[in-house]
C-alpha cells in the first residue's frame, strides 16, 4: 500500500463510519470525534462499560491504520480537558484511549478494503436470506456491498447494514501487524525496531472525577496496556 496523500488523507479522516454508537456513546461520540479528527486521527468506536465503576472506552486510529502508545497519550491530554467542559457522562468515570488491536473492528468501508483477503466476523442489523451471523474471508466487492467467501460459498452483504465487523485472529493477520507496526515505528523513530504488540493494542487511561475542574494524574502503562504496579 502506498503512503496515503495529503488529499487521500483529508478523504480518510472525513470517511463517515457505517457502525456507529447510541445512547450515552454517541453524546461522547459528538465531543470526542471532532477533537480527533482536528489532531489527525480517526474515531473508531466508543464503549461505555460498566468496569472500574465505569469506563470510557475510545478507540482511535491514524488515517493509515496505525496507533503508536504516544498517540493514545496525546489524545488523552488533548481530549480530557474538552470531556471535562463538555461533561457527557453524568458520573465519575475512567477514560481510556486505545489503538484497534490487530482482530480489530472495521467501521468504515475503508476498513474492509485494507482486510482485504483476511478472515472476518459479522453480524447483520439487517438479515442476509435469513441469517445475521457470517465468518469467512473479505473476497471484494461490489458496488455498495463487501464479498465475504464462507466456506467456499460468496456472501453478498450490504454495508449499511452491517450491525458489528470484526477480524479473526490469525497468523496471516499478526503477520500483517507487524509489518505494520514496524513501518509506522521507522517513520516516527527513524530505523527502529517494534515494540511487541498484542491483540489488545495500544492504550492509555486516567480518571475523571464527577466534580470536574482538574482531571486526576494518568495511569502509567505498559505499551501493551498493562497497568504498572
Amino acid at each position: 500500500m502506498t503512503d496515503p496523500t495529503a488529499d487521500s488523507i483529508d478523504d480518510l479522516l472525513a470517511e463517515p463510519r457505517l457502525v456507529v454508537e447510541p445512547g450515552v456513546a454517541a453524546r461522547v461520540s459528538a465531543v470526542a470525534a471532532p477533537v480527533l479528527q482536528g489532531m489527525g486521527y480517526r474515531l473508531v468506536r466508543i464503549k461505555v462499560s460498566a468496569e472500574a465503576g465505569c469506563t470510557v472506552q475510545i478507540m482511535a486510529e491514524r488515517p493509515d491504520g496505525t496507533m503508536l502508545i504516544e498517540d493514545c497519550e496525546a489524545i488523552s491530554k488533548a481530549l480530557s480537558p474538552v470531556l471535562d467542559v463538555a461533561d457527557p457522562i453524568e458520573r465519575a468515570y475512567r477514560l481510556e484511549i486505545s489503538s484497534p488491536g490487530i482482530d480489530r473492528p472495521l467501521v468504515r468501508r475503508s476498513d474492509f478494503e485494507r482486510a482485504l483477503g483476511q478472515v472476518v466476523k459479522l453480524e447483520m442489523a439487517v438479515p442476509v436470506e435469513g441469517r445475521k451471523r457470517f465468518r469467512g474471508t473479505i473476497a471484494g466487492f461490489e458496488g455498495e456491498a463487501v464479498r465475504v467467501e464462507v466456506d467456499g460459498t460468496p456472501a453478498l452483504l450490504p454495508m449499511r447494514d452491517i450491525g458489528e465487523a470484526k477480524l479473526v485472529l490469525t497468523d496471516q493477520l499478526i503477520a500483517a501487524a507487524l509489518r505494520k507496526e514496524k513501518e509506522a515505528r521507522a517513520a516516527q523513530e527513524g530505523d527502529a525496531a517494534p515494540n511487541e504488540i498484542s491483540n489488545r493494542g495500544r492504550k492509555h487511561a486516567r480518571n475523571h472525577p464527577f466534580r470536574r475542574g482538574s482531571s486526576a494524574a494518568s495511569q502509567e502503562e505498559t505499551d501493551d496496556g498493562r497497568q504498572r504496579q
